[in-house]
């Protein structure tokens, strides 16, 4: 029997997670894409806690008629607006078991502009 793409992309998110952690020097920037909306939270899998989090459904995001792309880049430049706020500069980046593409990549490239370090 053929696997799904949910099984696939959590096989694929599994192999990624064994690789990497997030410490507390420098912790793990995890994303959810869902078909609507996007999340991203940086965790410190040390400890088992999530230190800043931002998603699309934010008001301050929420509210702009903007496309999914666009979204991604605001969620980006929110989550390192809010990491440099809470002293993060370096993470480890965990794309989730996506591509490195679309959505993602925008979300990677306005956290980097946005000062944070991966």
């Amino acid at each position: 029997m053929a696997i799904t793409k949910e099984q696939r992309r959590k096989r694929i998110q599994m192999r990624i997670r064994k690789r990497l952690s997030g410490t507390t020097a420098s912790p793990r920037l995890s994303v959810f894409r869902s078909n609507k909306d996007i999340y991203v939270q940086i965790i410190d899998d040390t400890k088992g806690v999530t230190l800043v989090a931002a998603s699309s459904r934010e008001k301050a995001i929420a509210g702009q008629k903007v496309n999914k792309i666009e979204q991604a880049k605001l969620v980006g430049s929110a989550i390192a607006q809010k990491a440099v706020a809470a002293g993060i500069r370096t993470i480890v980046f965990d794309r989730g078991g996506y591509l490195y593409h679309g959505r993602v990549k925008a979300l990677a490239e306005a956290a980097r502009e946005g000062g944070l370090q991966f």
